[in-house]
């Protein structure tokens, strides 16, 4: 699952393209998910996180070491 966010979970929507004649065709919404390298003072070394455009504005607001361990909380190996 490429389009998938570490911290939040973040996984693609799927809905319907409406066309002018108004059919509709399956399509996929898509999360902005962004590869990230930080550096985690605990650990003395860089983790890389794919994380989604809003889950790094969260990190940056409640840190790299409490993003860490909500992402080891869900069970995802970093």
């Amino acid at each position: 699952m490429s389009a998938h966010c570490m911290l939040t979970g973040t996984q693609p929507g799927f809905g319907n393209r409406i066309s002018h004649s108004h059919r509709r065709t399956s399509r996929r919404f898509d999360p902005n998910i962004q590869s990230k390298r930080y550096w985690l003072p605990s650990e003395g070394r860089y983790v890389r996180l794919r994380l989604s455009a809003r889950a790094i504005k969260t990190v940056d607001t409640i840190g790299i070491e409490a993003a860490v361990a909500r992402i080891r909380a869900r069970g995802v190996k970093v």
